[in-house]
């Protein structure tokens, strides 16, 4: 009897814009297992962004991404820049004859769908993981609804829709109309072995830590008024770190120093997650809009106690025993009497809460599953193009 051939190996490259953030870690770990498990792989994204820790994730992948990695400059929003981004995407895959395009976020979704959108006989898959992406970008305004007539255009350009979260799933219905007509399903972001290690807080002089992006759609703007509020009702003065860097942070700096705040905010730059989360007792997300968000996962699996607003995929990560303590956006009322009630429980109480939490990620929300999963979609996707 004739063994049958093993799968073959891929040539993978991965498009996307800001090597920052949640979406980048994503891109990272899926790349990295992807070239471990023996395929291809290639990374295509902006030179202007992720600083000098972006510059060190790459010299780490450097030598394990066959197809190598490419930087141009890209823009956030629509500008001049989007044309010479999207002519090195194409000139970049014709010689490397990719079998996928993985697309991340709305720019990826751009540059390495519109080729694909004019090339019916290709010879290759496109896959779209939108991670929230234009999709949370001010729904019901104007640019929301040209953003959304894009998605609709390059639909017919998708092979397979990855979804991180079954939140942004819904979105995708809720805002295109129908489900996606081709291959889609959800595939949960996940963390490694050791991401699960507890964390020591024995050296912990913060009582509060807000670790990502300082930007409007994180609601740090809310949480200021919330410590504000704290200190002026109740007399609460907890300190809290603010770790992460973005194009409000002079804005919020300004902010925390009107509401009194100055002595109770240290701002630093951003930092490898662990470590921040190891100089404070308690993490408060007060985002408005968020996708499946790493941070929650990475300081859920460590056992770090949290205050979190209830958007996105948050109550996917905190699961049926948990979400019930998820609280409303954009209320820094509700947000204070949170961090409060946090703070003012039992050590011994909230970590047995987060050491209960821990356990349902480690259940849900593994690495080798999410990797594994991107893989087995692409074969499918392959398959129904005739390429398998």
């Amino acid at each position: 009897m004739t063994e049958p051939s093993p799968p073959r190996r891929l040539r993978i490259l991965h498009v996307f814009r800001a090597p920052l953030g949640g979406l980048f870690r994503h891109v990272l770990d899926v790349a990295r297992g992807q070239a471990e498990r023996g395929h291809a792989v290639g990374i295509f994204c902006d030179s202007n962004t992720g600083g000098p820790r972006a510059d060190e994730f790459f010299r780490g992948l450097s030598g394990k991404l066959e197809l190598g990695i490419t930087r141009v400059p890209m823009s956030r929003y629509p500008s001049a820049t989007d044309a010479a981004a999207q002519w090195a995407e194409i000139a970049l895959s014709r010689p490397l004859k990719p079998d996928v395009v993985h697309c991340h976020g709305s720019k990826g979704g751009l540059y390495g769908r519109l080729p694909a959108l004019f090339s019916p006989r290709r010879k290759y898959i496109t896959a779209y993981t939108p991670h929230g992406g234009s999709f949370n970008y001010k729904p019901g305004t104007l640019e929301h609804k040209v953003y959304m007539t894009v998605e609709r255009l390059l639909e017919g350009a998708t092979d397979t829709f990855l979804f991180e979260s079954r939140f942004i799933a819904g979105r995708f219905e809720a805002h295109i109309g129908h489900a996606p007509r081709t291959a889609h399903g959800v595939v949960l972001n996940g963390i490694s072995d050791a991401e699960f290690e507890p964390i020591d807080h024995a050296e912990a002089r913060f009582d509060l830590l807000y670790l990502g992006e300082l930007r409007s759609a994180k609601g740090i703007d809310t949480l200021i008024d919330a410590l504000a509020l704290l200190r002026s009702r109740d007399a609460v003065t907890p300190r809290i770190l603010i770790v992460g860097s973005g194009p409000d942070e002079a804005e919020l700096r300004q902010m925390a120093q009107e509401r009194g705040l100055a002595d109770q905010c240290v701002f630093e730059p951003p930092a490898p997650i662990r470590k921040a989360l190891a100089r404070a007792h308690v993490m408060v997300t007060p985002s408005r809009a968020e996708s499946l968000p790493y941070v929650i996962l990475e300081a859920a699996a460590a056992a770090q106690p949290l205050v979190s607003t209830d958007v996105g995929g948050i109550a996917e990560i905190l699961g049926p025993r948990h979400r019930e303590r998820l609280i409303k956006a954009d209320d820094p009322t509700i947000l204070a009497d949170s961090i409060g009630a946090m703070l003012a429980t039992p050590e011994s109480e909230r970590l047995a809460q987060a050491t209960d939490l821990a356990a349902y990620v480690r259940e849900h929300f593994r690495l080798d599953s999410m990797v594994d999963g991107v893989i087995a979609a692409y074969r499918a996707a392959l398959h129904a193009r005739g390429l398998g």
